[in-house]
């Protein structure tokens, strides 16, 4: 068998549909991924690994905005830049089982670069809506006078990401036009890869046993042919690698939103051109760019 290069897909090759692989494997591994997730939350978190070097030590330091970190309403948490001019949103969904803090290190790490991060407060955000009401609570807060967030969120860019159950949340998200950008963290089954409206990131773990890549998330990604998409797998994570701070994951996360949804040009050659930075980057084990990835001009 012929296998694709490090950083291109090849033409003509698809994965099952919604209806097949991913689907099925999605069932058969739920139980093993609530007893997982519970048991997180449980015990605590696992430090997670971080590279030493490549994209994420380009972007996985601190940003320079000091993080607030409040009840936004009944059902979400805010992880913000104490003092707010006007940023993009980040929409979160945790993993099932999972609540904000388990996430804390990375979502603070978010806020700090100047995103104003809806994090769900639910272990089930599977449907997607529980994080698509936190942008409906922020767009009506920035124009409700009075507001703290008046005229201070950047509603045109709009960025859905989660891990887990949370990733699949994500998917199910990018479907609303609100979304402009999409990163699903070694995603579940729920939501249509083919329905994402924008630019999306799919991520995977070389060792994950509980959403395992070939099965579960490669085969998403080649169904998002509609937009440019690119697939990362981190070299050596588990399925709980980004728990906690995000471990070797953070920094291409922060790239790639600081790119789409900050239009932060110095992020661009991490993920386009033919000197993608990520491509060429040791700590990730299997790089895919579909055609309009490929399309998208580098620096």
């Amino acid at each position: 068998m012929t296998l694709p290069t490090r950083w291109e897909e090849r033409r003509g090759q698809r994965g099952p549909d919604g209806n097949g692989t991913v689907a099925t494997m999605g069932r058969l591994r739920a139980r093993i991924l609530i007893a997982g997730m519970v048991a997180l939350a449980t015990v605590g978190i696992t430090p997670a690994a971080t590279a030493e070097s490549g994209i994420d030590s380009r972007w996985s330091e601190p940003g320079p905005y000091a993080v607030t970190v409040e009840a936004l309403d009944s059902a979400h948490t805010v992880y913000r830049p104490s003092r707010l001019e006007k940023h993009p949103v980040i929409l979160w969904g945790n993993g099932t089982g999972a609540n904000p803090k388990i996430y804390d290190g990375l979502l603070r790490h978010l806020a700090s670069h100047g995103f104003v991060v809806a994090a769900a407060d639910t272990p089930n955000a599977g449907s997607g809506q529980e994080m698509l009401a936190g942008a409906t609570t922020l767009i009506a807060k920035n124009s409700r006078p009075g507001s703290p967030y008046q005229g201070k969120i950047d509603t045109a860019h709009i960025g859905a990401t989660g891990h887990s159950q949370g990733g699949g949340g994500a998917i199910a998200a990018g479907a609303d036009s609100r979304v402009t950008t999409t990163i699903p963290i070694e995603p579940g089954p729920q939501g249509s890869a083919a329905a994402l409206k924008g630019p999306s990131f799919f991520l995977g773990g070389q060792l994950d046993t509980i959403v395992v890549p070939g099965l579960l998330v490669i085969p998403r990604y080649r169904l998002a042919d509609q937009v440019p998409a690119i697939y990362g797998e981190l070299r050596g994570a588990t399925h709980f690698t980004p728990v906690g701070d995000g471990g070797g994951f953070r920094g291409a996360i922060t790239a790639w939103f600081r790119f789409w949804l900050s239009g932060d040009e110095r992020a661009r050659a991490e993920f386009f051109g033919p000197s993608c930075g990520l491509c060429d980057d040791g700590a990730w084990s299997d790089v895919r760019r579909n055609a309009k990835a490929l399309a998208v001009p580098g620096a």
